[in-house]
């Protein structure tokens, strides 16, 4: 459950794991270095050592160990803005056609206007956090070699301690996969490298796609990680490497020039299996629907069936053990009027932050093909609110997205405080493996009939209806209607606000383009086209400075 990770992460001595990391040298990162003892006096049980995982895995959640106001691990960004989450989520949602945010901090609104440059300071904290979360990856696997293992461990806990460290490679390459897709290359450094000796490499985007390809591969075997669903919850096992291969593959013509929509759909169909496609709503004792079964994917007890048994791989937040500004705190408070009683209510929150709204381009794509039905992923707060949006910069203009609440299935409110979210983030699941594999069949050889069955199950599950031997259901549609086109928009349906948009756009060649636009899209109401150079983020000017060896992306100074 979450308890054990986070209690793993509060009890952390950290010791040389943050004491002495780098990127492409020691002061680019601008970290706040913590001197405490060597690392033979920290690494000195299984217990220790699953501690230090506890730290890698919350990278991902957390800025720090001090709560939501204790010192970012990073500095240079606001702890609560720097978060990993929410700046990676920001990246993929807020310049895209998913979502707008109200405020104006320092390089918010370049998101959505597609004008950032090299130095936009939410740009360098997330290329920051990305290989913050890489440095203690490596020095947990550097410090967790064989050698050191078995003269550190009894030798009934080494092979535990080997899948702790299989683990830290997924996360590692994970972090990597970031990068790929977020500025195509960078610096590479792995456990071999010796701790600011030099200047890291630059590897190019294809240097980087081979090593996490060849890193996923490995850790999707026996020898690597945990088989699926044999993990405690909140951690990997093989069904996360093979999704994450998935994801790879389904991008790869984007990242290496070479489509792989073959192997993206072989990796999609080993990620599915042990888990499920959640299917069942919540209900009271008269036998009606609290929360529908895809709704309950975003809720705060999504660690527990039948959420868990969709999802994949859950970042974990909890709103007393885990206080942080970012995460799906952000997601839920950043999407609500904080002058809107009932509006806090409905998502279990006793605040709101007037920042994320959606476009009328989210909004449209669930009225589609002549369905009457109501499409249940389609939840938009409306009162108060105007569908259209003449200034990005006014919360009431565009609907709210009603889609990650701080309440429990059965209705009731999370204990402790409500102004923090228990929901956890589903970093890979089961419905976006099928949409994975759907779209393979559209432009791979992957089975049609495999395909279809995958995109009707989950349409039926939107629009309420579970029997799956009905012979007509409204929310189906035919072999003819599945074209890669229609699973973009079915994408954007599902997937939506999950972090991934920005890279499927690019995959269909909508990001930039000006046959494809959307509400504010490059600054311009009606939208408009922009650079090509913007399908990649600039490597942040401060990296550039600090190593000669990195080469800059095209069209950035």
């Amino acid at each position: 459950m979450k308890k054990t990770l986070f209690n793993g992460v509060a009890a952390l001595a950290l010791g040389t794991a943050l004491a002495s990391l780098t990127t492409s040298c020691n002061k680019d990162l601008d970290q706040a270095p913590k001197y405490e003892p060597t690392p033979d006096r920290v690494y000195t049980s299984l217990a220790a050592y699953k501690g230090v995982l506890g730290k890698i895995y919350g990278g991902f959640a957390l800025t720090s160990l001090g709560g939501a106001g204790g010192d970012s691990d990073i500095k240079g960004i606001d702890g609560g803005t720097g978060n990993y989450l929410r700046q990676l989520w920001s990246a993929q949602e807020l310049t895209t056609d998913e979502a707008v945010v109200a405020w104006n901090d320092p390089g918010i609104q370049d998101w959505h206007n597609m004008n950032w440059d090299a130095n936009n300071p939410l740009l360098r904290g997330l290329y920051n956090r990305a290989y913050y979360e890489i440095s203690i990856c490596n020095e947990f696997i550097r410090e967790s070699s064989e050698d050191r293992l078995t003269r550190r461990l009894p030798a009934t806990d080494v092979a535990e301690a080997q899948r702790f460290r299989a683990e830290a490679r997924f996360l590692r390459a994970v972090s990597y996969m970031h990068v790929i897709d977020l500025f195509g290359g960078g610096p590479f450094v792995t456990e071999a490298n010796e701790v600011g000796v030099a200047k890291p490499p630059y590897n190019t985007r294809q240097q980087l796609f081979t090593f996490v390809e060849k890193e996923l591969l490995e850790l999707a075997t026996d020898a690597g990680l945990k088989k699926s669903r044999e993990n405690e919850y909140g951690r990997v096992d093989q069904s996360a490497a093979h999704g994450m291969l998935a994801r790879l593959y389904l991008n790869a013509g984007v990242y290496t020039g070479t489509d792989q929509y073959n192997k993206a759909a072989e990796q999609a169909q080993l990620a599915i299996n042990g888990y499920a496609l959640a299917k069942d709503p919540s209900t009271n004792a008269a036998g009606r629907t609290i929360v529908s079964s895809y709704g309950r994917l975003f809720l705060a007890d999504n660690n527990t069936s039948p959420a868990k048994d969709e999802i994949i791989w859950p970042v974990l937040f909890d709103g007393t053990r885990a206080q942080t500004y970012g995460g799906t705190t952000f997601l839920v408070n950043g999407a609500v009027n904080g002058a809107d009683a009932n509006w806090q209510k409905a998502v279990g929150q006793s605040t709101g932050w007037g920042g994320m709204r959606a476009t009328r381009a989210l909004v449209d794509k669930f009225f589609i093909l002549g369905d009457t039905a109501v499409d249940r992923r389609g939840r938009f707060w409306k009162p108060g609110q105007s569908l259209e949006i003449a200034d990005q910069l006014q919360f009431t203009q565009g609907l709210g997205v009603f889609k990650y609440r701080n309440i429990n299935s059965d209705g009731s409110v999370v204990e402790g405080s409500n102004n923090f979210s228990s929901v956890d983030f589903p970093m890979l699941r089961v419905a976006d493996m099928m949409l994975i594999y759907a779209e393979a069949a559209t432009r791979g050889n992957a089975n049609r009939a495999t395909a279809l069955d995958y995109v009707n199950q989950i349409r039926r599950r939107a629009f309420g209806r579970t029997d799956l031997t009905a012979a007509y259901v409204p929310s189906d549609i035919s072999d003819a209607q599945m074209t890669s086109d229609f699973i973009l928009d079915e994408r954007a349906r599902e997937l939506h606000w999950e972090g991934l948009r920005r890279s499927d756009l690019i995959r269909y060649n909508r990001f930039t383009e000006n046959t494809y636009l959307w509400p504010w899209k490059g600054g311009s109401a009606a939208g408009r086209g922009v650079d090509a150079r913007f399908k990649l983020f600039p490597i942040p000017n401060s990296d550039i400075t600090a190593n000669s060896n990195l080469i800059q992306n095209p069209g950035y100074l």
